[in-house]
C-alpha cells in the first residue's frame, strides 16, 4: 500500500488525498484558468462534472453520427 494512502478506523478502503482545488467565478473562467483536461478529469475546481456532461454530450453526438453514416451504407 502506498504511503499517501489513508486507512481511517472502522473503513477498509483507503482513501486518496484530495486533489488541489481552487474555486471559480464561472465556467468559461475555470476553463480558461485550468484548462479543459484539468477540469475534467483534475477536478481542479467545482465545474468539474459539469464539464465531464459536455464531453460525454460531444461523444455521444460524434457517435450517433458516426453509426448513423454507416447504417446509410449497409
Amino acid at each position: 500500500m502506498s504511503d499517501d494512502l489513508v486507512v481511517r478506523e472502522g473503513e477498509r478502503i483507503p482513501r486518496r488525498p484530495l486533489p488541489d482545488y481552487d474555486e471559480a467565478a464561472s465556467f468559461r473562467e475555470a476553463i480558461r484558468r485550468d484548462g479543459i483536461l484539468a477540469t475534467v478529469l483534475g477536478d481542479s475546481n467545482q465545474y468539474g462534472p459539469l464539464a465531464m456532461l459536455f464531453v460525454l454530450l460531444g461523444a455521444a453526438t460524434v457517435t450517433g453520427a458516426l453509426i448513423k453514416i454507416v447504417s446509410a451504407f449497409l
